[in-house]
């Protein structure tokens, strides 16, 4: 018989050895040969010890004692001896359970969710709590994660009481002033009020804010203001002057100098940082000279009223501004280059290759910080201007961005531009009027890098699938064949437009018409949408006889795809008029 005892073990205790195999079962006799010991002696151990008088529990108790201090002890362990331990462990709290029930226990005694049933109810965790552990490891990557010219800014935090940014795009300042605010909120307590051009881009705050707090400290931060425990509040607003009216705090303003009524939303967005603990962080990528903020950039405003001895000269050159420098009105300015990055230990850009890429208009607008001249722009920044909506604000009856079906069943009209040699491509989901002469709606826009035809007409039919699609307008020429032809599988009713001077002169025409009329909106975040319509320029054919309408200064390296692509979804109603049927659907060729 397999006693699981370690009978062979010289310094076991046989008197113990004994008691536990009388309690199996064996008889004295057996026992006793077993253990080499005289029977009479075993038949004492028992007499003495009183093995008959113990109860059931008590046997038991005493074999699951001497089986998981074994187990405990024994220094080779595989699954099965742990697997054998865990079981026992809970054999024991059973036994546990049992014991304080038979010694006048209750009920609970025996079950313990009756006493979790009758407890007092627990109290909820802290929405929102960050302890001090969780602080610190947010500081430590926060201060970590930091490029040298955002050190810079986090410098000028500190000391500084208005920021004014012109920056390249892409190097993260939104990425890093959410982050800042973070930190702000956890230390000091103060509000975090962040204003953009809509509601759905201020919203890549809290998209980072949360994402931070996820992956560096496990914090899942909720609510769409997220409020601290300290009090501290992160509000995330777009432009509209009624929701933006009411809060104080720390305020952080994105690009704005694509913000339309720019100067009405600054006088309300001052007042929110008017209070002497709050600071006032604006930062931007240049639109145009014409844009309400630009005097305001240069100084020009501060100057306007005042007596000559009281006016000031700001030096807004590159130059002037590379390392910061607060000027006679109080702001601090910086212009960070994408040069000025990259020079800071930023190496997320191959600065060649994008210069390749881009004609140098349009390059030193992205990513050297020079503003657009609209002068001789076919559509001028005001007349795109009046276009801006806050999408989430005044869409919200049949919009529904974060959904299966973010348009229901309403039908839409895609445009499709393909990429020239150097630029990307680009697709327009448009929402056409829901009644005649009514109001078009750019819902979606998407880019595409490189030349992967497949991927791009798979993603033209995933959108398909996604929207009650009515229209598809394709520019056929390079790289669009291949997409066209692909399309044509699953849509044979595409149209497919294949350009000329006449073709593009009545598209330029047809979109003028429309935005001339006030017909267009589109989110006031989406700021590429109206500068791919500015880059469009009257230009002059080769020939010199007629006139045409390109992008920057070569034909081969557009900048002008979501435009090109918006107007080919566009030109689905006619030019004559205004019509929600597909009175047009024809190749042009």
């Amino acid at each position: 018989m397999d006693t699981k005892l370690p009978t062979s073990d010289p310094n076991a205790d046989p008197r113990r050895l004994a008691r536990a195999l009388y309690w199996q079962g064996w008889r004295v006799s057996r026992i006793a040969e077993h253990l080499r010991e005289k029977a009479a002696t075993v038949h004492s151990w028992k007499r003495r010890d009183k093995w008959d008088d113990a109860s059931a529990p008590e046997r038991i108790d005493c074999a699951l004692e001497t089986r998981i201090t074994q187990l405990i002890h024994m220094q080779q362990k595989g699954n099965s001896e742990y697997k054998e331990l865990d079981a026992l462990m809970r054999a024991a709290e059973r036994a546990e359970r049992m014991r304080r029930y038979r010694n006048g226990g209750n009920e609970s005694d025996l079950n313990p969710k009756v006493a979790n049933r009758n407890a007092a109810p627990k109290r909820q965790p802290v929405k929102n709590a960050i302890n001090e552990e969780q602080a610190a490891q947010l500081r430590a990557a926060f201060l970590d994660r930091m490029f040298g010219y955002q050190r810079h800014w986090h410098r000028a935090g500190l000391a500084e009481r208005d920021r004014v940014i012109l920056k390249s795009r892409q190097i993260g300042a939104t990425y890093y002033f959410a982050h800042e605010a973070l930190i702000d909120a956890i230390d000091t307590g103060r509000n975090q009020i962040f204003l953009s051009a809509s509601k759905s881009q201020a919203l890549l705050f809290r998209n980072y804010i949360v994402k931070f707090a996820a992956e560096v400290a496990d914090v899942d931060l909720k609510g769409e203001t997220i409020i601290l425990p300290n009090g501290a509040e992160m509000a995330f607003l777009g432009t509209n002057s009624r929701t933006a009216q009411g809060y104080h705090g720390n305020l952080y303003l994105d690009e704005f100098f694509w913000i339309p009524r720019y100067r009405q939303l600054r006088d309300l967005a001052g007042a929110i940082a008017s209070q002497e603990r709050y600071r006032s962080t604006y930062f931007s990528t240049p639109s145009t000279m014409t844009h309400e903020a630009y005097k305001w950039w240069t100084g020009d405003e501060f100057n306007q009223g005042r007596p000559q001895a009281e006016q000031v000269r700001v030096d807004v050159s590159h130059g002037a501004l590379r390392g910061g420098s607060r000027g006679g009105d109080g702001l601090w300015r910086q212009i960070v280059t994408i040069e000025d990055a990259q020079a800071s230990g930023c190496n997320l850009f191959n600065i060649e290759y994008l210069r390749r890429k881009n004609t140098p208009d349009v390059f030193a607008q992205l990513y050297l910080c020079q503003f657009i001249d609209d002068g001789a722009s076919v559509f001028s920044f005001n007349l795109m201007q009046r276009a801006m909506v806050d999408s989430l604000e005044e869409w919200g009856s049949d919009w529904k961005p974060f959904t299966l079906r973010p348009f229901g069943h309403r039908p839409v009209w895609l445009g499709y531009d393909p990429a020239k040699s150097g630029d990307k491509s680009a697709l327009v989901v448009l929402a056409p009027p829901a009644v005649p002469g009514g109001k078009f709606r750019i819902l979606e826009r998407h880019q595409f890098q490189g030349a992967d035809y497949e991927a791009q007409a798979k993603f033209i039919k995933d959108t398909c699938d996604r929207f009650n699609v009515a229209y598809i307008g394709i520019d056929s020429t390079g790289l669009g064949s291949a997409v066209y032809q692909l399309v044509k599988n699953f849509r044979p009713d595409a149209v497919a437009f294949d350009y000329n001077v006449e073709l593009k002169t009545k598209m330029v025409l047809k979109a003028m018409n429309v935005l001339g009329n006030g017909r267009l909106e589109y989110d006031a975040g989406h700021t590429d949408i109206a500068a791919s319509f500015m880059s469009i320029k009257k230009v002059l054919t080769p020939s010199g006889r007629q006139a045409t309408y390109q992008a920057g200064r070569s034909e081969e390296t557009s900048h002008a795809d979501l435009a090109w692509a918006t107007m080919h979804a566009l030109f689905n109603e006619p030019l004559e008029g205004a019509t929600t049927t597909n009175s047009s659907l024809m190749e042009i060729f």
